[in-house]
């Protein structure tokens, strides 16, 4: 494969992303992402659904989310651009589903957000100084702003400090716990305890993966910066299947220290589960494990941040959002508009309180989300691009469509009904933008079967009928 001149590759189209992200970068992108805040309170409620072997749920989430990973892999590198999930469903199925699909891929990432921002300012915080949430969160979302509006590389070189400072947080868990276990203070027996009162083991693992696949839908952020990659095809899967093998080895050493260290009742009880494994182990100040778990959501907060703005710049160059969220910065290459107004939104959010409601709904979007993406890579075989890219074995995105399915059946009734909402909402929007994209005389242009822009460059899927 022809790479073209590396200088080459740094400079972006007039008015486009610039190409800033290596391989090394790109692998801690997602990593920092996967391995965000939610392990730091997840572990206790996935315990509360699966019963003391908390490690089951999380590597059975690992392989549901490297199925749909293969499909986001197989698109990325085939249409590496910003946009995301919305591109992939617009170029297979048209600008309505493809709205509906970036409609709740920027509904979860700006909710979000604004839940981190609120995270921030609990109970980690009150470690150094107590202030109001609201106000936290609002200073929080303006900083996290302004390092997302300088630019992706420096955006990504402080994500991995920080990823660094949050993988060495969880090491430090699972080093506490193989102490508590040599010095015979731990329970290695509720490592198989699987099942609660209410339910039996089968059922309690998938009650528990449903929480443990929140954890690591991080990934899925990654491909909007596809665009702004040095060679896509090539560091993309890298990348992305590395990261998630190394999250989902983290997160299962952490599930086995924490199960080890803590009773069941307790790490259920629990706000801070893994605060726990360090107060029974004991020689690790309270205060500095408080300080890694403010980085931790700072990190997960400004890479979604991230997610939000090139996913909101994607779909207004699709033609489905303003075409002024489409605006960079001359000098910086950054989606500027885009990001002041999914910041706006997502201090909003922080600001009402309502975000604790919402936050629920997170999981059932983006199953939503990936049962889409999983599909569009079979429909989207019938253009095979130019060849040079990844392409996953055809089970792994039927896999994919079953594992979405199976999974949305564990989901709370209540949890639908707000979800059906946020749903409804998009369907009316999409409505609405591909009304609008109509009466411009949009669909009847090249571009007209995709929503896509009359000059993209690139080959599309022509649909029949």
């Amino acid at each position: 494969m022809s790479r073209g001149n590396p200088r080459e590759t740094d400079r972006a189209p007039q008015g486009g992303l610039k190409k800033t992200l290596t391989t090394p970068l790109l692998f801690f992108f997602i990593l920092g992402d996967v391995l965000g805040a939610g392990v730091y309170v997840l572990v206790g409620q996935v315990a509360a659904d699966a019963g003391g072997a908390v490690w089951v749920p999380l590597v059975v989430a690992l392989l549901l989310a490297l199925l749909t990973a293969a499909s986001y892999a197989e698109l990325a590198t085939k249409y590496p651009r910003s946009g995301g999930a919305s591109h992939y469903a617009t170029r297979a199925f048209g600008p309505f589903v493809g709205f509906v699909a970036g409609f709740c891929m920027l509904t979860a990432g700006i909710v979000s957000v604004a839940a981190l921002a609120r995270g921030f300012g609990g109970e980690y915080l009150s470690a150094f100084v107590t202030l109001p949430v609201g106000v936290v969160a609002v200073l929080f979302l303006i900083v996290l702003a302004l390092v997302n509006a300088r630019g992706i590389k420096e955006s990504t070189r402080a994500n991995v400090v920080a990823t660094v400072i949050e993988v060495g947080g969880l090491l430090v868990v699972v080093a506490l716990g193989g102490w508590l276990l040599l010095r015979g203070d731990a329970d290695p027996g509720r490592l198989l305890r699987l099942g609660t009162p209410e339910k039996g083991a089968a059922a309690a693992v998938l009650s528990g993966s449903v929480l443990a696949y929140y954890s690591f839908v991080g990934f899925e952020t990654s491909v909007n910066v596809a665009e702004e990659t040095r060679d896509p095809r090539r560091s993309y899967p890298r990348a992305l299947f590395g990261a998630l093998v190394a999250a989902g080895v983290v997160y299962a050493l952490v599930g086995v220290a924490a199960s080890v260290a803590v009773p069941t009742e307790k790490l259920v009880a629990s706000s801070g589960p893994l605060l726990e494994v360090v107060k029974a182990a004991g020689g690790v100040p309270l205060w500095l494990f408080s300080a890694i778990a403010l980085v931790a959501v700072a990190n997960g907060a400004l890479l979604t941040g991230i997610m939000s703005s090139r996913l909101a710049y994607g779909m207004a160059r699709d033609g489905l959002l303003p075409a002024s969220l489409a605006r960079v910065l001359p000098r910086r290459g950054t989606p500027w508009v885009a990001i002041a107004v999914t910041t706006g939104a997502a201090m909003l959010l922080a600001l009402t309180g309502g975000v604790a409601d919402l936050a629920s709904t997170l999981v059932l979007l983006l199953l939503v989300v990936f049962l889409i993406v999983n599909t569009a890579v079979l429909v989207l075989r019938r253009d095979p691009g130019d060849g040079n890219h990844f392409r996953a074995p055809t089970v792994l995105p039927v896999l994919g469509i079953a594992s979405c399915v199976l999974l949305a059946t564990q989901i709370e009734a209540q949890v639908w009904m707000r979800g059906l909402a946020v749903l409804a909402v998009g369907l009316v929007l999409a409505a609405v933008a591909v009304g609008r994209g109509r009466g411009r005389g949009d669909d009847g242009g090249p571009a007209g079967k995709t929503g896509l822009p009359a000059g993209d460059g690139a080959r599309r899927v022509t649909r029949s009928g």
